[in-house]
């Protein structure tokens, strides 16, 4: 495959990607946790003693399958995800949280946006770690100020999307490599 291609197809493969993490995320939260109370979100424990609700994990991934996004299809691309996105997150999120969830989802990957466009041409893995540190705090400080007016669960929520960003930052570097060896 021409590295054309072979950008091409993986740019679509992290979109679809980043797609699929909004409904996860929006399902999760509903459904999935050691903890569900009736007037809350399910709630998952993600680290000793803090718990954070259960969409956190598909949230840290989405903002890093948004920076390869760009990464692959170029700026366009990268806005055009976020606002599909957003709109999704309206569109799936439960009544009670549909201005929360899209607040939050174009905000925080907007923050992401800005951080990571002038960052990328210093390093991939840099570019990748700082912007989605950037989203995962306004994300999780305008999601549970909006949906829950209540930052009870901020701990919770910035090491939950942290521990997966973190997660993912040797898959970023491989692919750092590999672009570099097949001249993506």
């Amino acid at each position: 495959m021409m590295p054309a291609q072979r950008r091409r197809a993986e740019g679509l493969l992290f979109l679809a990607a980043y797609i699929a993490c909004i409904p996860i995320a929006n399902w999760l939260i509903q459904y999935v946790g050691t903890i569900c109370p009736p007037d809350g979100p399910c709630l998952i424990p993600v680290a000793p003693g803090l718990m954070a609700p259960s969409g956190v994990l598909m949230a840290g991934l989405a903002l890093v399958l948004r920076d390869l996004v760009q990464r692959r299809l170029g700026v366009a691309y990268g806005l055009v995800a976020i606002g599909a996105g957003t709109a999704i997150s309206a569109a799936l999120a439960p009544a009670p949280l549909v201005v929360a969830s899209a607040v939050a989802f174009l905000l925080s990957e907007l923050a992401d946006f800005a951080v990571y466009t002038p960052l990328q041409k210093r390093g991939l893995v840099v570019a990748v770690a700082a912007s989605s540190f950037v989203g995962l705090v306004a994300d999780s400080l305008l999601f549970l100020w909006l949906a829950f007016g209540s930052l009870e669960f901020l701990a919770g929520q910035i090491v939950g999307k942290a521990v997966m960003v973190v997660l993912t930052l040797p898959a970023i570097d491989w692919l750092r490599n590999r672009d570099v060896r097949l001249g993506i």
